[in-house]
């Protein structure tokens, strides 16, 4: 079954490839490391490299592998970037930013106390323990690990939450799915007098932030 795994993710991988807005190697190779399977609920593991988002509980989701894919690339993520995520779900969008960044320089903030929980197991029986996961209201960031060199939310806001722009460094980088009703993608760089540059990447659907 695991070799059935590994050739439905150098598919998908090589399918994103053919992307326009996926171009970084640093980004595929991180897509083809991470086992999808792995973070989705069992019940959903013949299913984990369809390019499609799944759900994980409690209302939340594993975004679709191409929307993960985007994000990851958009950033422009190097080897020791600092990276906050707002919204650790099951795990996975982490362990794709770890393997370009390293996983000691991922910071993620989960609403939920089970979700994180059990993403930290997930993660650490995977080889990513060093990745620090902390439950709490992602609006408030994580101050005690800033300045970040990078941040980027899973779930969508209204707008980028100010704590977490103050979080990161100026000339650091942020996206976001921005929106209630109708969302739209924004890239975003901090300026030194911390208001934002933005850009739309276009529509998108996630779940609602909570708290």
């Amino acid at each position: 079954m695991a070799t059935d795994f590994e050739t439905a993710r150098n598919s998908l991988v090589d399918a994103l490839a053919r992307r326009e807005n996926v171009q970084r190697e640093s980004t595929l190779d991180a897509m083809r490391a991470v086992p999808r399977h792995e973070f989705v609920p069992s019940g959903h593991q013949s299913e984990a490299y369809a390019d499609r988002p799944l759900p994980i509980g409690d209302g939340a989701t594993i975004s679709a592998p191409h929307m993960v894919a985007i994000m990851v690339d958009e950033l422009a993520l190097e080897p020791g970037d600092r990276v906050l995520e707002i919204g650790t779900g099951c795990g996975y969008h982490a362990a794709v930013t770890a393997e370009v960044v390293g996983p000691a320089n991922v910071f993620s903030v989960e609403y939920n106390d089970d979700l994180a929980q059990q993403a930290g197991t997930r993660l650490a029986r995977l080889g990513y323990d060093d990745i620090s996961i902390r439950v709490g209201d992602g609006r408030a960031g994580w101050p005690e690990h800033a300045p970040y060199d990078a941040a980027y939310l899973t779930c969508a806001a209204p707008e980028f939450p100010s704590a977490v722009v103050k979080q990161v460094r100026p000339g650091g980088r942020l996206l976001a799915p921005i929106g209630t009703a109708s969302q739209r993608l924004v890239a975003a760089t901090r300026r030194a007098d911390g208001s934002l540059e933005t850009e739309d990447r276009g529509g998108v659907r996630f779940v609602r932030m909570q708290g």
